[in-house]
Formats: C-alpha cells, sequence, structure tokens
C-alpha cells in the first residue's frame, strides 16, 4: 500500500539519566543528606524523599524514536545525524535488479523516521548490487550517498533541490530489454557516488577516479534494469523532487535487503 506525500531522538528515560551522569549535569546538583542521617536531627524513621517516592506514581518510559524498516544498526549508523529525509531503496537480494523505494521523514527527532511516500516500484543495475562498484560492472553500489543536485531535459517541474534543465540530458537507444530509453533522464537526481557536490549531474568529475564510475543517478524508469542507476515511475520522480529538501540534508539509502538488515 502506498502512503501518501505529506509534510515532513529522544533517549529512553534511563538513558537520558545515565547521559547526564557521565556530561557531569547531574553531578553538579548538589546531595542533600536524607533526613534521620548522624547529626540531621530525623523526623521519624523514614526519610522525606523515601515517603515521597512510595507516594508518587511511577515514572513511564519515554518510547524510543522510530527507526527506518529494514535498516540494522550497521547501515542505520551510516546515516548522517542532520539528515531529515531518506530515500531508501531495497533490492530482493544482491543480484536482483528490481527494488521497492521509499521515502522517510524525521522532522520530531522524538518520534523518529516516518514514512512520507512509497512504496514505489524501482529498477537498479542489471547485475545487481556491489559494496565496490566499478565502471562497467552493472551494479549498483550499495552504500549511504547524499542528494544535492538535479536536473533534467524537461523544464523544472517545482524541485526543492537545484535543477539544471539541459538538452544534453537527452538520450536514445534501448535497453537491456529493448526497451526505449528516450525520456529516462527528463528528470534526474545525481547520487553523490564519486562525484563533486554542488555541481550539474552533467559533471564528470570523479574523485575516486574514472576507473570507479559515476553518473549514478536517480531517474526516469524506462522498464528495465540500468547500467548502476536507480529508476522510478516518471511521476514518482516529479513527487521526489518537488520533496527532497535541502534544508533536509537528504540521502539515499540502497543496497539488497541483506546487506541494508546488518
Amino acid at each position: 500500500m502506498s502512503v501518501p506525500l505529506r509534510p515532513p531522538a529522544l533517549l529512553a528515560a534511563p538513558l537520558l539519566v545515565l547521559a547526564l551522569l557521565l556530561t557531569g549535569c547531574a553531578s553538579s546538583v548538589p546531595v542533600k543528606a536524607p533526613v534521620g542521617a548522624p547529626g540531621q536531627g530525623a523526623a521519624g524513621p523514614e526519610s522525606d524523599a523515601a515517603s515521597v517516592l512510595r507516594s508518587s506514581p511511577s515514572a513511564e518510559a519515554v518510547p524510543a524514536p522510530a527507526e527506518i524498516p529494514g535498516l540494522g544498526p550497521q547501515t542505520r549508523a551510516e546515516i548522517p545525524e542532520d539528515a531529515r529525509q531518506a530515500f531508501v531503496v531495497t533490492g530482493e537480494d544482491e543480484d536482483a535488479n528490481r527494488s521497492s523505494a521509499v521515502l522517510y521523514s524525521r522532522e520530531d527527532p522524538a518520534e523518529g523516521w516516518v514514512a512520507v511516500a512509497g512504496p514505489w516500484d524501482a529498477h537498479n543495475g542489471m547485475e545487481g548490487w556491489t559494496d565496490y562498484h566499478v565502471a562497467g560492472d552493472l551494479r549498483s553500489p550499495k552504500g549511504v550517498y547524499s542528494l544535492t543536485d538535479a536536473g533534467g531535459r524537461l523544464p523544472d517541474p517545482g524541485a526543492l533541490l537545484p535543477y539544471d534543465e539541459h538538452p544534453r540530458f537527452a538520450v536514445d537507444g534501448e535497453g537491456f530489454y529493448g526497451e526505449p530509453l528516450e525520456g529516462s533522464f527528463d528528470y534526474v537526481v545525481a547520487i553523490n557516488y564519486n562525484r563533486t557536490e554542488g555541481v550539474t549531474p552533467l559533471d564528470r568529475t570523479r574523485p575516486l577516479g574514472l576507473e570507479r564510475g559515476g553518473g549514478i543517478w536517480i531517474h526516469v524508469d524506462h522498464g528495465g534494469p540500468t547500467q548502476g542507476c536507480v529508476s522510478i515511475p516518471e511521476e514518482r520522480m516529479e513527487d521526489l523532487l518537488r520533496t527532497l529538501d535541502p534544508e533536509m540534508d537528504p540521502v539515499i539509502v540502497m543496497g539488497d535487503a541483506e546487506t541494508l538488515g546488518r
């Protein structure tokens, strides 16, 4: 079931107390000796503090912020703390070229991550996924990458990211299954794998070297697997462009389900 688009972490109470102790906040509060201690003139057989504790209702634990389903601790640790949008693309297995995409947002750290769009059908590299992408391997690079730049052959549909409209996004030819590629780059979002942030997706600078590939984008689906990009239907691309907000430091989290679950 698709989640409709809508406008986009507190620790559990015991952990919060521990954190305060470690940072010295709690230790800076003077400690008062209990009534009844030697030299204090006890008012009775029990301290006022103990009496209050017994008469007060127990404090309720604060629920932990919601995490993104399917992501294990290793993958979650790769998501920057300041990222408040995450486009999660999950492949069935390491060699699969079909995947599912869901956009998550965490506007309120106390609540954590909330799905705001998807799941959407998607394609990835023809040969699946890889931990070490090289040019021509036909696999999509696993990992967490920032999303800062967009563009396309068509006019800006209302993107929040910087958008470069350019005729060089035109493409023709056929895909792996003989499907036409025309229109695939009508809308794109650059995935910041082996590229320079803050420039058009057309830029060919490769910080890791040409042998590590590049030009990995989210783009319009053409009905078949890609050479390493992630593709989703055109109207979903429009939705994504209108939702990814540079003020929320969006990232893409991508890979096969087993890897993302680590």
